[in-house]
């Protein structure tokens, strides 16, 4: 993970991942985003604005599991998509308007290829 944040020029202090159920992240979006949805994943930075980026990650693995499914892809693919995305979003890249979103898949896949490559 440390290659991902010092390629994308972002200094990584700390970071966590928490993996949880849907129910579980589905009260932390309701909670602290109020969206009343399922997501796999939500992304917290814990640092102020230019400091070393400290996050939380939470990830659902069951929305993981269901999505890798759906889209035919292996768990252990899927999961690491995720992971990416989460630390992407944690060195700036958002996925809200098409463009953003295009260029975050463009991001994960980079680093699917990368680290599946090793």
């Amino acid at each position: 993970m440390l290659k991902l944040f010092r390629k994308e020029k972002t200094q990584l202090e700390q970071l966590n991942y928490i993996f949880c159920s849907d129910e579980y992240l589905l009260s932390i979006n309701r909670d602290f985003l109020q969206h009343d949805f399922y997501t796999d994943i939500i992304s917290f930075e814990m640092a102020d604005k230019g400091h070393p980026s400290q996050g939380e990650i939470y990830i659902s693995v069951d929305r993981v599991r269901e999505n890798a499914n759906l889209h035919r892809e292996s768990f252990q693919r899927e999961l690491h998509r995720v992971i990416f995305h989460g630390a992407l979003h944690l060195c700036g890249y958002r996925d809200k308007t098409k463009k953003e979103e295009l260029l975050m898949r463009q991001k994960e896949e980079e680093y699917l290829s990368l680290y599946f490559k090793q």
